[in-house]
């Protein structure tokens, strides 16, 4: 059963003030809701929370699912912020509607994809999942910028992160686009890597602004 969006935001405070600040029971105003609301009644009889006259409490069977809602929404932040490039101020409002739209398949793909991080961009813990705890050999995301890529580095461009719409247009006139395959032919003095049948050199900040989605070795 898909919970409503109120009922994971209650979810994600009641999780964050009993594992990060140590309170047992949350009050209806600090929670933003009511006895008799929707999303309180939903909860209840899901039974993952605990309700009193004091407020409400995360019970047992409600832990694991409020946990996922807090790892939805940081791992919404860090994509807004390391991918998207959306500014700060802007961010928790877009992670907040992000997050209610990320499913559990989608949500390990975004983890992998930002090489398992560990904090949001607040400093909190990121909860692990399952696909942290597989990859915790070699957690390094499976993007990574031209600027980072070593000799011999292959994959699809992903995305252009530049705020410069002149760097953009002169990056797509070169053909780097998203889904064109590359391959990192030389990192220093310039970063060369081949296009196609051709070979394009950018320096380092440019090179840092194209992405990759790195191809699979094999056996992987």
């Amino acid at each position: 059963m898909r919970l409503s969006n109120n009922a994971e935001e209650i979810l994600e405070r009641l999780w964050i003030m009993t594992m990060e600040t140590g309170k047992k029971t949350a009050g209806f105003k600090e929670l933003k809701t009511a006895k008799n609301a929707p999303e309180v009644e939903e909860l209840i009889a899901l039974n993952y929370i605990d309700v009193s006259e004091k407020g409400i409490a995360l019970n047992k069977e409600g832990m694991k699912e409020a946990e996922d809602a807090v790892r939805r929404h940081r791992l919404a932040e860090r994509l807004m912020i390391d991918v998207f490039g959306i500014r700060k101020n802007l961010m928790e409002d877009t992670a907040c509607q992000f997050e209610h739209l990320i499913r559990k398949a989608v949500e390990e793909n975004i983890c992998t994809l930002l090489g398992h991080p560990k904090v949001c961009p607040h400093g909190k813990p990121i909860p692990r999942g399952r696909c942290c705890r597989k990859g915790s050999r070699s957690p390094k995301s499976i993007v990574s910028s031209l600027a980072d890529a070593k000799k011999g580095t292959k994959g699809k461009v992903a995305y252009l992160h530049t705020g410069d719409n002149k760097k953009l247009r002169k990056l797509m006139t070169m053909g780097i686009l998203p889904g064109v395959l590359v391959e990192v032919v030389q990192t220093f003095p310039s970063h060369v890597f081949q296009i196609g049948h051709m070979q394009v050199a950018v320096d380092r900040e440019m090179a840092g602004d194209i992405f990759i989605r790195l191809a699979r070795r094999p056996g992987r």
